[in-house]
């Protein structure tokens, strides 16, 4: 980029994470309603994410995790989020970066985001199916569900 360029994917990527920021802390402070809930997938190995080592051995790139059902102590700051997940029965504390996460999703209004991380180039595609853990108790999307609403920032990008 020149210095006459606008940087206009950086803020859009950084008004997208406003947009993400802004439903878990709604969620953290008035829980989830109806069917929503939120798939969030994010790249393991950035700067900022504490995870149980095993977890970071089991994904040692990319994680998809559930917030429905089964979760306890959200909280929303600035930079990142925390959550504590039970994973095979044991409860375990994530932080997470926003700048880690890749993609955010809520099936439940058809609607979703791909990101690109500044730490980390992940999979183009945002499928919960993909691969990933869940949080016990957590529902994944039916196959042959509506994929929903995916903006991806690189079809805005020069080629």
């Amino acid at each position: 980029m020149t210095d006459s360029e606008l940087p206009y994917d950086a803020w859009l990527e950084e008004a997208l994470r406003g947009v993400i920021r802004r439903a878990l802390q709604h969620t953290a402070e008035h829980g989830l309603s109806g069917g929503h809930h939120f798939y969030l997938t994010f790249a393991t190995g950035a700067d900022g994410v504490e995870l149980a080592p095993e977890l970071g051995a089991k994904y040692p790139e990319e994680m998809t995790i559930v917030l429905q059902h089964q979760f306890w102590d959200l909280t929303v700051e600035n930079d990142c989020i925390g959550v504590t997940l039970k994973f095979r029965g044991r409860p375990s504390r994530i932080v997470i970066p926003f700048d880690a996460i890749s993609a955010f999703g809520d099936p439940s209004v058809n609607f979703g985001l791909q990101l690109k991380t500044l730490s980390a180039e992940l999979s183009e595609d945002f499928s919960p199916d993909a691969g990933g853990d869940a949080a016990e108790g957590a529902e994944k999307p039916a196959a042959g569900e509506p994929g929903g609403q995916v903006i991806a920032l690189d079809s805005f990008r020069k080629k």
